[in-house]
């Protein structure tokens, strides 16, 4: 199954175009993906209240990709608002008990930061998530191009089948040594991650003025491009059971059309979306 969708449901501005008649925005996106991200993950851990909330406004099918916190993967300096890494992983396991009691959790991404080098203590790092993560599905995307470099490229897509971590294959800039190759090859049988995030070559890496939040994933992919994926994805598909796709070029507006465009070329219709309100009175 080829699952497609939105890196958030709150910046879509056109899916929300007419009345809303006491809908969230997060129902109105349900009505037209299967799948989210959820990206206020990274920035805090949620509360109970908040899983619950999305739990109830999603269809019973509905998926969620939910972003480790920004502390489990090396953005920040220390452990803050925790006092400890234990008490850290804890808590954000705490807060998957509503996904995962009702069916709803694709999997936890971990982004690790462009800084995030090969190198042994990063290793050891990511073996700790895991094993904190221990009987999640957990997808591991990288931002440093070291990963991936001549001989470490087969060792790591080794580690991660071994580990039995998802892969999140990106589409984005060749940027440099912040910014990872194409790698359209799976490591786990079950599940593969895409995330699109443009190709903004210019904008990707932060120049220092703070800027780059703005740019760096302003990009609409062209048909051209489009129809080069889903040639990927349909020869991956014979590789993993489940791909779960995410557009996150969000800064243009231009995400929610792309996904759409993909799906038509792809040929899905997906069953058990949320009811439009247009098609209340068709």
């Amino acid at each position: 199954m080829i699952y497609v969708g939105l890196a958030g449901w709150g910046d879509h501005d056109d899916l929300y175009i007419g009345p809303r008649t006491g809908q969230s925005k997060l129902e109105i996106y349900a009505g037209h993906f299967p799948i989210v991200e959820i990206d206020s993950s990274f920035y805090a851990v949620q509360p109970l209240r908040n899983m619950e909330k999305w739990v109830f406004e999603t269809p019973s099918s509905f998926q969620f990709v939910v972003k480790a916190y920004q502390g489990m993967t090396g953005h920040q300096r220390g452990f803050a608002p925790f006092e400890t890494k234990e008490e850290m992983f804890e808590a954000f396991r705490q807060s998957l008990v509503p996904l995962l009691s009702s069916s709803k959790l694709a999997m936890v991404l971990c982004q690790f930061p462009p800084w995030f080098d090969c190198k042994k203590e990063h290793v050891q790092w990511i073996r700790y998530v895991k094993e904190q993560l221990q009987g999640l599905p957990v997808a591991l995307e990288f931002r440093h191009r070291s990963w991936f470099e001549g001989p470490m490229k087969k060792k790591t897509l080794q580690y991660m089948r071994e580990e039995e971590w998802i892969h999140s294959i990106c589409d984005e800039p060749q940027a440099g040594t912040r910014s990872i190759p194409t790698i359209l090859e799976p490591t786990n049988d079950d599940k593969t991650l895409i995330r699109f995030h443009g190709r903004n070559v210019h904008g990707w890496n932060d120049p220092g003025d703070g800027t780059w939040r703005d740019v760096r994933y302003l990009y609409k992919y062209n048909e051209e491009e489009l129809q080069a994926w889903k040639e990927h994805i349909n020869k991956l598909t014979n590789h993993t059971k489940d791909i779960f796709i995410i557009f996150n070029n969000n800064s243009g507006g231009d995400a929610a059309t792309n996904a759409k465009q993909l799906i038509e070329r792809l040929q899905i219709e997906y069953h058990g979306l949320a009811p439009r309100q247009l098609d209340l009175f068709s």
